[in-house]
């Protein structure tokens, strides 16, 4: 293929990949030593909550075939690969004993990358807390924090001589919404004071784990995965203006503010002293955060955040949420996709890279996670067993054209991470909606082909474009 048909071209090194986490692929949940977190507990008390009652103990056997994936992973053209360790796998009740087993599969895990030049980003905490942890309040409890950092420099010690991209969290806000806010995640709680120290207690815990990495002379970055909501607003009308600018405060600049920025933004600060919900610390904790900055931020984009301002007053009696600031809005023509109800804007991704470059020091950054779930792929599986996904390849192909727009006005946009790289279980849903540039068949053992996005985005990073 000749390069002049490359439309839109990629700078070289471009990070051409995907990512997924362990608690959504690995399976084997109790086999090992591993620990239980909250995810194997919550299914064990309420499997109802989750798509046809599919638990996490099995999902798409990463565990047993990961030499299988990761040949996967270089036929379609990876050059990289997001994972992430499973602390109750690693560390059985999250705060003990090293598990040696779980030693061994994450340094196969690791060389078995290597050997197949798939560079290994590996992420800290992706939402499953261990379960004995969160007996004694998880995230709301500043001795998981202490745990948390020593389970950090384990990893750093163990692996960090061959892992160069480290994250500590991934989508941090999303446990504070889900299990504190809204109800989606284990421990189901409705409490606003402690989302907002669970959030100040992560941020904490993210500065404390790159401090640390800073002190023991590692070599490579260490950054954050966070998944950013441009809010928009509906009109220009000083109203709808200020509601987007608090829904940003919330949802965007709560994490993304101390960390690259290592303060925490005044219009939340503001409305937390007004409502009387600053989060507990100790001296010496805003320092720390302060000092202590990501080098590499990763940004997970899926769709847009549109508000508009509060148009009835909040019941008093009601637990006191977010939305006492703003309404969210349906933009009249907005383009979706139906099987997950999320909107489709594919600018939102050029508005983020935009906002980083001006307003955050132009930070080294790449799309950490994008993608598309769709419910039913099976009924796209053609006569040769491949599923036609070509709305999953314009989807990736609409977005990748205003990454491009970025690079060209000077965003530090280093690479594209699809979520995911095979079809995985996504924590409630299970797997109602598929992500994956390759099938896992749930009925064949969980068999894997790759699908034509699979193809597609082989021929993309071999050209380094489109």
């Amino acid at each position: 293929m000749t390069t002049n048909r490359v439309k839109y071209s990629f700078p070289d090194g471009f990070w051409w990949g995907s990512s997924a986490s362990g608690p959504q692929t690995e399976g084997a949940a109790d086999v090992d030593g591993k620990g239980k977190n909250i995810w194997d507990h919550w299914y064990e008390e309420e499997p109802n909550r989750f798509f046809n009652g599919v638990g996490p103990q099995k999902t798409s056997q990463f565990y047993y075939k990961y030499k299988e994936d990761i040949q996967l992973m270089k036929e379609i053209g990876h050059n990289s690969f997001r994972m992430s360790i499973s602390w109750a796998r690693l560390i059985p009740d999250g705060a003990g004993e090293v598990n040696p087993k779980a030693i061994e599969f994450y340094n196969n895990v690791i060389n078995e990358f290597i050997a197949n030049d798939v560079e290994p980003f590996v992420n800290l905490f992706h939402f499953d807390m261990p379960y004995e942890l969160q007996k004694i309040g998880g995230w709301t409890n500043r001795s998981v924090v202490d745990a948390y950092e020593r389970y950090a420099r384990i990893c750093f010690e163990l692996f960090g001589d061959r892992v160069k991209k480290w994250f500590t969290h991934n989508e941090p806000i999303v446990p504070v919404e889900g299990g504190y806010l809204y109800d989606f995640h284990y421990p189901n709680e409705v409490d606003f004071g402690k989302a907002v120290q669970v959030g100040f207690n992560t941020i904490l815990s993210s500065a404390r784990a790159i401090k640390a990495y800073k002190e023991m002379g590692q070599d490579g970055k260490i950054g954050i995965i966070l998944n950013l909501t441009p809010s928009y607003p509906r009109s220009q009308h000083p109203a709808d203006l200020k509601a987007s600018v608090l829904a940003d405060a919330i949802f965007n600049r709560s994490f993304l503010d101390p960390s690259v920025k290592g303060v925490f933004p005044e219009e939340l600060v503001q409305i937390l002293k007004e409502e009387g919900y600053m989060p507990e610390f100790e001296s010496g904790d805003l320092e720390i955060i302060k000092q202590n900055t990501v080098d590499l931020l990763g940004v997970n984009y899926y769709q847009p955040r549109r508000v508009k301002a509060k148009e009835n007053l909040p019941n008093p009696e009601a637990p006191f949420m977010p939305d006492r600031y703003f309404d969210n809005y349906v933009m009249p023509g907005r383009k979706m996709n139906p099987h997950r109800g999320w909107e489709i804007f594919e600018k939102g991704v050029y508005d983020i890279l935009v906002n980083l470059k001006e307003n955050y020091g132009n930070i080294e950054c790449f799309i950490s996670e994008n993608g598309m779930g769709v419910e039913g792929e099976e009924k796209f599986r053609d006569e040769n067993g491949i599923i036609q996904d070509d709305y999953r390849i314009e989807f990736i192909e609409e977005h990748l054209k205003w990454v491009h727009k970025a690079i060209q006005e000077g965003s530090n946009v280093k690479g594209y991470h699809l979520w995911t790289f095979m079809d995985n279980w996504s924590w409630t849903n299970a797997y109602k909606n598929r992500y994956g540039f390759v099938s896992v068949n749930l009925d064949k053992d969980g068999e894997r082909t790759i699908k034509k996005s699979g193809q597609w985005i082989k021929e993309v990073s071999r050209n380094n474009g489109f």
